[in-house]
């Protein structure tokens, strides 16, 4: 327990292994750069080390001193009045509340655990991808970076009432062969509850050598109580494209994942289904959510001659138009693609651009709602945070992290059938897209599929619009 005071920085809380920083030069606000709460044994619970106990009497002089100092703060606030005002009244409400629970709570308050959860649910009340990293979390993370640890599950995970939910899962992966599908709910990982887990904390226990395996307790649609499964990581090849004939000059072209090169292979089957005589174009970007928005950007610049293909653009982030290069087109007639919400990231990117510039329709779901860009913020005290700094935004300029991509045609694919005939009633992810039920695996296209047979059809409707 210590209290750091030198010219530039002095320690607030006071709290054990803990260092809060406030900047109280002349004309200054305050400003909470840092809290560091000890290294955490797990991610809902902080072990205290050593043996050290802070007794009731300490703690009551620590909030003292506490006091002592946001008073000299609060002077200078006022003497030196800046545009950062928010931040220091939340500042001065987060120290009021931390006082108030050392104080009045029912029982002696877990300071360093409160000081932890404070600091999740900062990242996580921002959005679904945001996360904080402990300094421990962070050193794992790091870690396994640097043995090149290549083995994953093949899931594309968010958040949903406060747990971690599949959105998409890659075909034949470890998450595939375990029978885990879009929208089911992760309700552990590796033993640890991930009721308050962030995104990045279950990645970072997704992640392991291949050949290990970790063990996740997968709540399925309709179901009550978790199933615990044991995924054993692999490291995977990126998901090739697949194409097939589905009418007379209708050839279909299922995306997997828009990871690097997956562009140039949609240019190259583009190009071959057109000397096969198709005159008509379905992308499939149902269960894709894998790729870099660049891959989405290109993709979608050989379809739309004109127009923008996206925005991207964030408080510290230089606005970016992403517009269409006619020079890049290669296919010219008509194309449709068809979505859900396994549908998320570059491929949300495409779908929309299509969709806003008019190039072709978009059937079946609304989807997740992920196009966003994240960047890894170290921290002094070696945690870090994984913070969303840009959204894209689609020709209306509606966030696709927050509406997600809208369908021209809206067809809901049949119900997964989990074998007891219930239903599950969520109806919206926190991002605000919508949340269907939970659809089947992967399966070969099929003129059966009701959105691709809502697809054929819309192609011989007259009119339909080419480049």
């Amino acid at each position: 327990m210590y209290v750091v005071i030198s010219q530039r920085f002095t320690s607030v809380l006071c709290l054990p292994h803990s260092a809060t920083y406030f900047d109280l030069r002349p004309g200054k606000l305050p400003l909470l750069l840092l809290l560091r709460p000890i290294p955490l044994k797990c991610y809902n619970q902080v072990i205290r080390q050593d043996g050290e106990v802070m007794n009731r009497a300490a703690r009551i002089g620590i909030i003292a001193v506490s006091a002592v100092i946001f008073c000299y703060a609060g002077l200078g606030h006022v003497l030196g009045r800046t545009p950062d005002d928010r931040a220091y009244k939340s500042l001065t409400v987060y120290g009021e509340v931390l006082q108030k629970i050392q104080n009045d709570y029912v029982d002696d308050p877990n300071i360093p655990l409160v000081t932890a959860g404070s600091l999740h649910g900062l990242l996580e009340s921002l959005d679904p991808q945001s996360s904080y990293l402990t300094p421990r979390e962070y050193a794992e993370y790091k870690q396994k970076i640097a043995s090149n640890a290549a083995g994953e599950t093949g899931l594309t995970m968010s958040k949903r009432s406060g747990y971690i939910v599949a959105v998409s899962v890659v075909p034949d992966s470890p998450a595939d062969k375990a029978n885990i599908h879009s929208g089911d709910f992760l309700e552990s990982v590796a033993g640890f509850t991930t009721r308050e887990m962030s995104v990045g904390q279950a990645l970072n226990l997704m992640r392991g050598q291949p050949g290990t395996s970790v063990k996740v307790g997968v709540i399925r649609s309709g179901k009550a109580e978790p199933e615990e499964v044991d995924l054993v990581r692999e490291k995977l090849s990126p998901a090739k494209l697949q194409s097939v004939k589905v009418d007379s000059d209708v050839t279909a072209i299922r995306i997997l994942s828009l990871e690097p090169g997956r562009a140039d292979e949609l240019r190259a089957k583009l190009l071959e289904a057109e000397k096969q005589g198709a005159r008509k174009i379905v992308l499939d970007v149902r269960n894709c959510g894998r790729g870099p928005a660049s891959e989405g950007i290109a993709a979608a610049r050989l379809f739309v001659p004109s127009g923008t293909i996206a925005t991207l653009r964030g408080q510290t982030v230089s606005t970016q138009v992403f517009a269409a290069e006619p020079n890049k087109v290669v296919w010219k007639g008509p194309v449709s693609v068809l979505m859900d919400t396994t549908t998320s990231g570059a491929a949300e990117i495409l779908a929309s651009a299509l969709a806003m510039n008019h190039r072709g329709d978009v059937v079946g779901e609304r989807s997740f709602g992920l196009a966003s860009e994240q960047k890894l913020i170290t921290l002094d005290d070696g945690a870090a945070l994984i913070l969303t700094v840009a959204n894209y935004y689609n020709g209306d300029g509606k966030s696709i992290l927050e509406e997600g991509v809208v369908p021209t045609e809206v067809v809901r694919a049949a119900a997964y059938d989990n074998g007891d005939g219930s239903d599950d009633d969520e109806a919206t992810t926190n991002s605000g897209a919508a949340n269907p039920q939970t659809p089947p695996a992967v399966k070969p296209l099929s003129q059966e599929d009701p959105l691709l047979k809502k697809v054929i059809e819309l192609f011989k409707t007259p009119a339909k619009k080419a480049a």
